[in-house]
């Protein structure tokens, strides 16, 4: 898997992740929640497989 995510779009991922779930945990917004796992994750490895599928990387251009 070669990487296909930015820092800013880490970055974010991981922080949308970490409150869907911890508003899941709280039973704020109920078990829809831990679709937080999926942005969480694909933000610490730095792989989409959405972003493969289209052809898209938000990585800067490596020299």
């Amino acid at each position: 898997m070669k990487c296909n995510s930015g820092w800013i779009d880490r970055a974010l991922r991981i922080v949308v992740g970490l409150v869907l779930i911890a508003l899941a945990v709280t039973d704020t917004i109920g078990a829809w929640g831990w679709i937080g796992v999926v942005p969480l994750l694909t933000g610490l490895i730095g792989f989409c497989p959405a972003y493969s599928l289209f052809g898209i990387s938000s990585c800067g251009i490596k020299k």
